[in-house]
Order: structure tokens, then C-alpha cells, then sequence
């Protein structure tokens, strides 16, 4: 159905592209073939990141930070050209804070397969023709290694600290299990060891919604001129209830109708109104494509894959581990963190992260997960100011 007359119509595609604003972007080309888990290799790959502070001259003041799903690499830093958002951990990366920028060099990556200057499905293929939909099936490990020629490019043998929540923290655990000797300390946060039933089923539902809007062409679609944008806003709709709690939707908006409009005669509650903000907000920054292949990544998930199974992969972490949930998560429960940190004979006890907003908790209560990354990387640090507290609406998982 064609869209309603003087209607805006997004680009096929969110992604970032060639010749687009770099903003503060830098590029690593992968050189070798990389060799997929699954099978195959992918050729002509690039990472893009960021970085703040300066590498020490003995390079030990490196600090990895992985984004999760629909993140990217603009850890920290405000909305500008080459930037659609502001920076979705601001609060906890820079001088005088968590992760500061005076003692640490702090470098984030976009992940392989996403579509903020990363190989993904919307870059042109070695040859010119966009990937599309046969972009490789990728896994958490396939990422890492990508990420590990990133930091061999800069001559980082040993990350003092490796921190990642969500698709983040399955990253994260997946450095600090296929590469003990390179983690200098671990924070997971919000995370598990392998992707459960109910995640995936959740997942599947979101990537059945993407392909199966008429537009998805298999996947085909980044130079038709118009993308799969019902079918990935639906998904973002599905994904964003799970990623918030049922209180904190009945404090906010209960049963309350969207300003004038009359939800018996076609018009929509607060809470509709809210999910079509955010669907449309990701329509315009993300790509289709890049969704599926980071969901179906993250449905492949199992850190005890081939490793005779999770313990025996948890017992592989060498490195000092902190392990937090969030105390109202219904997408990733505080009982995975707790077999996280039951497993990892270098962790304590699981903390909890308090927080009405469910799984986005990660995000938005940035003093919590200051004080924690403060317990890996101790030192002076300024509060918090208000601008920091966030009454915001990160949603970058």
C-alpha cells in the first residue's frame, strides 16, 4: 500500500554509508579472510570505532567497551553529523568519570554485522554489489575475532578491562573465554551464557516480522528505494516491551488515551503512542537487514558450545569478574547473572542493579554501573551531575 499523500517516506535504510558524515569513526579493514563458525569466511570486512583518551605507552590503560543490539560505536559524544543519537553510556565515559579519559583509552567498536560503519548486510560486498540478504550467518564468536584483529591493528595485547551488557555482555564473556590471556578484568552486565528458549522464541518473532513485510525482498531491498520499515518497527514494538518492566508501563501510562485522541472510535493509549516513537525512531537510524543477522547471532549464543558445555566454559575466565543484573529484567533474568557468577571462579557475588525500567536498567542507571566499573578500574572519579541521571530514553539495546 502506497503511503498516505505528503507522508514521509525514511530511505530504505537507517544504515550509515559511504559518504556519509564519518563523525568520530575510525576504520579497520580485516585484510584476511575472516573464517566463520558456521562455515565459509567473509572477505572485504571493516570494523569502524571510536576511541577516547590516549593508549599509554606501555598500552595497559586499554579499556573495550561492546554495545548491544541495536547500539554502535558512539559510546560517548553528542548527536551530529555522522551521528544520529548522543552517546549511550555519556555518563560513564569521559574525564573525571567511570571509565575516564584521563587514565583510560577507551575503545568501541560497532559491531561486525551492524550498520554503523561495520561490514553488515547493507555494505557493498568485494566486488560492489551490496551484500543484502547474503550477508553470512554470524555468532558471537565470529564478532570477537573480528574485534581481536581490531585490537591487534592497535597494538593492544591486553585489555584491562572488557565491559558489555546485553548482546554486549555475551561479547564481552566470549573475549574473556576465547582469549583469557587478553582480558585484564570482565564486567557483565545484564547478560547470560547461552541465549534461552524464551529469548529466542521472543528473537524469532521479531526476524518473522522483519521478513515477512512485502518490502523485505529477501533481504534484497537497501537500493529498491523503499526498505522493510512495518515490518522492523513491529519488531522494535515486540522488542521494546520486553525490554522495559509491566510497573513501570502501568505507572507511566496505564489505561490513559494519546492526548485527544479516542481509543473506542481508532485513536491509540499513551502506551501505543510510546511504542510507535520508538519503531519509528529505529526505522530511521537502523537497518532491517543488520537486525536479523545481530538477532539470529544473538539466538546462537553458547558460550559452551563445543567447550564441553557452560561450567566448563566459565572455569576458562582468568580474569576478575563483576556480574550484575538488573533487579526488574524480564528478558535476561538476574538468575542467568547468577550462573554467571556462580560459574566464573573469578567472580563474587551477582550485584543488582535496582531499576523500574527492566532490561534497559543497564543503560539508564549509569551511577549504579559507575560504582561497578569503579570496583574493576579504582580511582578519583567527579559525581555524576544531573544531566547524567537519565530521564531518558536510551533504547539502544
Amino acid at each position: 500500500m502506497p503511503p498516505p499523500s505528503g507522508a514521509f517516506l525514511p530511505p530504505a535504510t537507517g544504515a550509515w554509508r559511504e559518504g556519509d558524515p564519518p563523525g568520530r569513526r575510525r576504520w579497520h579493514d580485516l585484510g584476511e579472510p575472516l573464517p566463520l563458525e558456521a562455515g565459509g569466511e567473509l572477505r572485504g570486512a571493516r570494523i569502524a570505532y571510536e576511541t577516547w583518551g590516549s593508549l599509554a605507552p606501555d598500552r595497559s590503560n586499554a579499556v573495550l567497551v561492546l554495545h548491544a543490539l541495536t547500539g554502535d560505536s558512539h559510546v560517548a559524544g553528542p548527536a551530529g553529523p555522522g551521528h544520529p543519537t548522543p552517546g549511550w553510556w555519556d555518563g560513564l565515559v569521559g574525564p573525571g568519570l567511570a571509565l575516564d579519559t584521563d587514565r583510560f583509552f577507551v575503545v568501541a567498536p560497532n559491531v561486525l554485522g551492524g550498520c554503523q560503519g561495520s561490514t553488515g548486510p547493507s555494505s557493498p560486498r568485494p566486488g560492489g554489489r551490496r551484500w543484502g540478504g547474503d550477508f553470512p550467518f554470524l555468532t558471537q564468536r565470529d564478532q570477537v575475532a573480528a574485534e581481536a584483529g581490531l585490537a591487534d591493528a592497535l597494538g593492544i595485547a591486553r585489555w584491562a578491562l572488557v565491559a558489555g551488557g546485553s548482546m554486549g555482555g555475551m561479547r564481552a564473556l566470549e573475549w574473556a573465554v576465547s582469549y583469557p590471556e587478553r582480558t585484564g578484568a570482565l564486567l557483565l552486565l545484564a547478560t547470560t551464557a547461552a541465549a534461552s528458549a524464551e529469548q529466542i522464541a521472543w528473537a524469532d518473532i521479531q526476524v518473522r516480522a522483519v521478513r515477512c513485510d512485502p518490502h523485505w525482498h529477501g533481504g534484497h531491498y537497501h537500493d529498491t528505494g523503499r526498505g522493510p520499515h512495518a515490518g522492523l518497527g513491529l519488531a522494535r514494538r515486540l522488542a521494546h516491551v520486553t525490554y522495559r518492566s509491566e510497573p513501570e508501563l502501568q505507572t507511566r501510562f496505564g489505561r490513559a488515551p494519546q492526548g485527544t485522541e479516542k481509543p473506542l472510535t481508532g485513536g491509540r493509549y499513551q502506551v501505543e503512542s510510546y511504542l510507535d516513537h520508538h519503531a519509528a525512531k529505529l526505522v530511521r537510524r537502523f537497518d532491517a537487514g543488520s537486525y536479523v543477522v545481530l538477532t539470529e547471532a544473538m539466538n546462537a549464543h553458547d558460550v559452551g558450545r563445543g567447550r564441553g558445555g557452560v561450567a566448563a566454559a566459565l572455569r576458562r575466565v582468568r580474569a576478575p569478574a563483576l556480574v550484575a543484573g538488573v533487579d526488574s529484567d524480564r528478558l535476561y533474568p538476574p538468575s542467568q547473572q547468577a550462573e554467571l557468577a556462580s560459574g566464573i571462579t573469578t567472580a563474587d557475588r551477582l550485584r543488582l542493579i535496582e531499576s523500574p525500567h527492566g532490561h534497559d536498567g543497564f543503560l539508564i542507571e549509569v551511577e549504579q554501573v559507575a560504582a561497578l566499573v569503579a570496583e574493576l578500574a579504582p580511582g578519583p572519579r567527579q559525581p555524576l551531575t544531573p544531566a547524567h541521571r537519565s530521564e531518558r530514553e536510551p533504547s539502544r539495546e
